[in-house]
């Protein structure tokens, strides 16, 4: 995941969407709600906080995150877990092609073996969530 470009003064940047995930994945693994601070100390990097704070700003303006008054500052928490995000975006891709059994077609055929017989297992109705 760790796509970096050069920038001002040789020093590395993470590529476009890059942090958004790094922040949501530091909000899923967490236990409950946290602050930019606590965000900002579990990313990888040395990050500004405003920096944090825009992330995490622009992710409640896309519904991905709520967040709660904490002292003087806010808790972000993740509107969904992983997998139910995942399963919304793959469902999003899903609907914008234009013929949908090709698109399910193909994705199958890229399964492992492994997830195949999952797929047919939850088809089935044999496992739940």
């Amino acid at each position: 995941m760790s796509q970096e470009r050069e920038g001002r003064g040789g020093a590395s940047r993470r590529a476009a969407g890059e942090l958004e995930s790094d922040v949501m994945a530091v909000l899923w693994a967490a236990d409950s709600a946290l602050t930019a601070a606590q965000v900002g100390e579990r990313l990888p990097g040395e990050l500004a906080y405003t920096t944090v704070l825009t992330i995490l700003s622009r992710l409640v303006d896309k519904k991905q995150l709520t967040r709660a008054r904490s002292g003087r500052g806010y808790a972000f928490a993740p509107v969904r877990d992983q997998a139910s995000d995942t399963a919304r975006r793959m469902a999003s891709l899903l609907d914008q092609g234009l013929d949908r059994k090709a698109v399910l077609t193909r994705f199958v055929s890229t399964l492992s073996g492994e997830d195949e017989a999952l797929m047919q297992e939850l088809l089935r109705g044999d496992e739940g969530p």
